[in-house]
């Protein structure tokens, strides 16, 4: 999974103790979110800031929360006592030069390979066959959307939102199903951070805003082909091939995540009435955020709560506006209702994480641990939990493939590229990887011995990577999702649309039911794993912790889910 980031906050929802006269705002610009009280018009929190001596950049006013750039120091104090406020979240200093110190990988899990080694009318579902490289993905046929798809393909009135780094609307694999017109890109490029660390290095488009058909990194990419890849002749087809893609980017270059933007991206998903949105990112800088830790600041608990305040007010607009949630569990590797001591946190800036004991009762990982939120884990191809899914009863909804890289130990397929997920590449990361050759457009050696495919249909040409990951195991989830919009959905006006409780209940119901496997405890030590990873099975065959309700199942989904309908 990704991750969304505030840095660097302070409480103001308690009035501080008067002073004669408050210290005039001073020193560097600074980025701050600030959060309305519940039931507050943020017009009035909007003055409060502009009297601070703030200037509001965004406000998103279903969620109350603002955007506002203000000097570093006597900000937070000027509002310290006003009512209509609830928390204020430093975010990043504006107008550093960078140093040379790189972009943190966040990319350890899912590049493993790398590493070496108003009515009921429906549309009529058209005939949709299967892609040159379909062969490969091995999730596509688990899930049965091959046979799912001679009944439902999808209709192109359902539209899923990918919540991402961006999507290549111009792949020919994405571009037919691309919705260019609903698209946005809710974030802005940021060079460099307040300390001068690389976050997404240079700008690449004037303004500093890419384009919203547009991904510098991969990830989103990825998850919309597994989700509706098109059957057109080239490359592969996803788990809900004839549906539409709208990219809400909420996610930098860098792979982190800011709230502003991820909140954004909710609220106008319900506004503009998308059916399924995919997730797959957790809350940076805090893998938990925690309501009142002993090892972090006031500061830091006050942040932390304007990230879970925030993203709630978000989930529930966007459930309330017929959104199905689709997130992935986490490429933690522990129990979600037992989580270890957090030592990685806050991970922004760099430098700044302490050792956390974490109380699993007031400490959330966002989004999954937020409300209406559907979770899926990951399994390889041989049908084993992958290593480093996390796990357990509390959140876990259902199972997808995520792809497992040392699936088969002891066999020749232990360790191979095909036992991760295949799916879109953007040519322009392709290219910056060096998998690309930029002048012929030929796949390079590199990037053939990390498995990258280039499949063409005349002089249209697309290309493909491995990846593995519960941001993997999710869309193949979110593609289901879509199908059973698209079978049971009702027409209103020009969009099929479904309660999102109703899209879950069939998909959980549907689920190839999968016990756990005995003995229960797996440890994955001949794979070169510690014991960190070494997970226990708890539950029976219709619910556990390693595979929720079982294994989503599309063929079942459009077939017999009817019944679960009330």
């Amino acid at each position: 999974m990704l991750a969304v980031a505030v840095v660097g906050a302070a409480a103001v929802g308690v009035p501080a103790a008067a002073e004669p006269t408050p210290p005039e705002p001073s020193g560097r610009t600074v980025e701050y979110s600030v959060l309305a009280r519940d039931g507050v018009d943020v017009g009035a929190v909007e003055a409060a800031v502009r009297a601070a001596g703030g200037t509001v950049t965004r406000d998103n006013p279903a969620a109350g929360l603002l955007t506002v750039e203000a000097p570093e120091n006597g900000f937070t104090t000027r509002l310290s006592s006003v009512r209509s406020v609830l928390y204020v979240s430093r975010t990043v200093a504006i107008g550093h030069t960078p140093t040379k110190v790189p972009i943190v990988d966040r990319d350890a899990v899912e590049k493993e390979n790398r590493a070496g080694g108003a009515g009921n009318r429906r549309d009529r579902p058209q005939p949709t066959g299967m892609d040159p490289l379909d062969g490969l993905l091995w999730g596509l046929r688990s899930v049965r959307s091959d046979l799912a798809r001679t009944v439902q393909p999808g209709s192109k009135r359902v539209r899923v939102g990918v919540l991402d780094t961006g999507v290549d609307g111009s792949h020919p694999d994405i571009a037919p199903n691309f919705d260019a017109g609903l698209s946005r890109n809710f974030t802005h490029d940021i060079p460099v951070d307040g300390n001068g660390h690389l976050v997404d290095g240079p700008c690449e488009f004037r303004g500093c805003v890419d384009p919203p058909n547009w991904d510098d990194g991969g990830h989103g990419t990825h998850v919309a082909g597994t989700i509706a890849a098109a059957p057109n002749g080239i490359g592969i087809t996803g788990v809900a091939p004839r549906v539409s893609i709208v990219n809400i980017r909420g996610g930098q270059d860098s792979g982190t995540f800011f709230l502003q933007p991820v909140v954004d991206a909710l609220t106008y998903a319900s506004d503009v009435g998308l059916d399924v949105v995919n997730m797959s990112f957790f809350v940076d800088p805090w893998l938990y955020n925690c309501a009142a830790n002993p090892a972090d600041t006031p500061e830091q608990r006050a942040q932390q709560r304007t990230v879970v305040t925030a993203m709630t007010r978000a989930l529930n607009y966007a459930h309330r506006g017929g959104v199905t949630m689709v997130v992935s569990l986490g490429n933690q590797h522990e129990d979600n209702g037992a989580p270890k001591a957090d030592e990685t946190s806050p991970n922004f800036p760099v430098g700044s994480a302490h050792h956390r004991v974490i109380d699993n009762s007031s400490c959330l990982v966002l989004p999954i641990e937020g409300p209406h939120t559907i979770g899926v884990a990951a399994y390889g191809p041989s049908g084993a939990k992958a290593d480093y899914s996390s796990y357990g009863l509390e959140q876990i909804s259902v199972s997808a493939p995520g792809g497992y890289f040392r699936d088969f130990f002891g066999t020749p397929r232990f360790r191979t590229n095909e036992n991760l997920v295949l799916s879109a590449y953007p040519r322009n990361v392709g290219v910056a990887a060096g998998s690309i050759d930029p002048a012929t457009g030929e796949v390079t050696a590199a990037g053939a011995s990390l498995g990258v495919r280039k499949s063409c249909r005349g002089a249209v040409c697309g290309y493909y990577q491995f990846l593995q990951g519960t941001s993997m195991a999710a869309p193949h989830a979110a593609g289901v999702a879509a199908l059973i919009v698209s079978q049971y959905g009702r027409l209103v006006g020009r969009d099929m649309r479904m309660n999102p409780d109703d899209v879950q209940r069939v998909l959980e119901n549907t689920a190839f039911r999968r016990s756990c496997p005995m003995p229960r405890t797996v440890d994955y030590t001949d794979e070169g794993r510690d014991d960190s990873f070494t997970a226990t099975c708890v539950g029976g065959t219709d619910f556990n912790g390693f595979y929720g309700h079982g294994n989503v199942d599309a063929w079942a989904a459009v077939t017999s889910g009817e019944q679960y309908l009330g």
